[in-house]
C-alpha cells in the first residue's frame, strides 16, 4: 500500500498539462482585468488600428492591380 502511494506522489506525467491550465487560466484573468480598467477605450484602439491595416492593404493591392 505504502509503495503504491510513493508511486502516486512521485508520478509527474499530468504536471504539464497542469501548469499550462495555471498559465491560461492566468492570462485570461489578465485580459479581463485589463479590458475592465480600461472601460472599452482598449477595444476601440484595437479596431482603430485593425482598419488602419486593412485600409493600408487595399490601398496596396490598388497599387498592385493598377501596376500590372
Amino acid at each position: 500500500m505504502n509503495e503504491t502511494i510513493n508511486k502516486f506522489i512521485q508520478d509527474e506525467s499530468g504536471q504539464g498539462i497542469t501548469e499550462y491550465g495555471a498559465i491560461l487560466a492566468f492570462v485570461a484573468i489578465l485580459v479581463a482585468v485589463v479590458f475592465s480598467i480600461t472601460q472599452g477605450a482598449l477595444s476601440a484602439a484595437i479596431s482603430k488600428a485593425f482598419s488602419a491595416v486593412v485600409s493600408q492593404l487595399n490601398a496596396l493591392s490598388s497599387a498592385a492591380g493598377s501596376a500590372s
